[in-house]
């Protein structure tokens, strides 16, 4: 039966489904540029977004049948290539999306209610500046009410919009393709409810939102520069979940200096694993290190619909 090196990791529950279907299962990481001489040992290989997967390394293992990546983005595989030499490229798009989603309101959360900062100040002055930094952090605001706007109406963006109805937010939406706007929201397992965005141009949404959370695949240019922080309100707040690059770190320093933007959550980089020193130093930025899946449910979701994928495939 076919050996698999799962070289970013994998759910033990997917191990388990794996090694009981007969394969063999590797989780020992292997360093990226030790990966072509080692490679052919094995027929396939996951990977989430730590290891790269290029034309060189597809062309130097001939052996591998399959690359499975544990997650959405699939930007550190060179996929149409992979495709062209026979190889069988499989992802798990769904399995993450509600984690993420939940990421974006917990540094939405912690925004309005200055939580990054009080983090930061209350070991340091707690003890000392107890009732001026209660002062300082008395013009939170709530969510309800206001607008979200998210850019990228796919299925994270969709999990996004769900949590935003329940919070009682107006929500606009804006995709490269044509979307249904009905979203169905279902309560402790009561009836479903189904609810509507509103559909709107990128302008339109950059103009009218109070919260931006942007949601779309790696880009070569960025989504969100100069130009388009111009178009924002003054005060808004925008959460980057996505991939890096989506946002021009520079345009949004500026932004953030200036007063236009109030706060931004970023849980992706430009530069990983080394982001910008200023990004990782600003007091209006809450900051994760490129956790938005990394969660006991997504995991275990994420390692069973990959072993499933590739017990299919090696039937086949």
């Amino acid at each position: 039966m076919a050996k698999i090196l799962a070289n970013d990791g994998i759910d033990p529950v997917g191990k388990a489904l794996l090694e009981r279907a007969g394969f063999t299962v590797d989780t020992q990481n292997i360093p990226q540029d030790q990966l072509a001489s080692r490679l052919n040992e094995y027929d396939a290989i996951t990977v989430r977004s730590a290891t790269k997967v290029r034309k060189e390394l597809i062309d130097a293992c001939p052996n591998l049948k399959l690359i499975g990546r544990g997650g959405v983005g699939m930007d550190n595989i060179d996929v149409d290539y992979a495709k062209s030499k026979g190889l069988a490229v499989v992802n798990t798009p769904a399995s993450s999306s509600l984690s993420v989603a939940e990421l974006v309101f917990a540094h939405l959360f912690t925004g309005v209610r200055f939580l990054q900062d009080a983090n930061r100040k209350m070991p340091v002055e707690g003890a000392e500046k107890f009732n001026d930094l209660k002062k300082a952090y008395t013009k939170g605001i709530e969510l309800r009410g206001k607008t979200i706007g998210i850019l990228g109406f796919g299925r994270i963006g969709r999990e996004v919009a769900k949590i935003a109805l329940g919070l009682g937010m107006e929500v606009l939406a804006y995709d490269l393709y044509e979307f249904n706007p009905e979203v169905e929201l279902s309560f402790m397992g009561a009836s479903k409810v189904k609810l509507y965005v509103k559909v709107a141009t990128k302008d339109e949404l950059l103009k009218n939102s109070d919260f931006i959370s942007v949601h779309t695949p790696a880009v070569d240019k960025p989504e969100i520069g100069a130009t388009e922080f111009a178009l924002l309100k003054d005060g808004a707040f925008i959460v980057n979940a996505s991939r890096g690059g989506v946002i021009d770190e520079n345009a949004l320093l500026a932004a953030l200096n200036s007063g236009k933007i109030a706060f931004a959550g970023l849980d992706v980089f430009e530069n990983e694993p080394k982001p910008l020193e200023a990004l990782l130093k600003h007091p209006k930025i809450s900051l994760t290190p490129h956790i938005g899946a990394s969660t006991n449910e997504a995991q275990e979701r994420i390692g069973t619909e990959l072993a499933n994928l590739i017990i299919d495939f090696f039937k086949k």
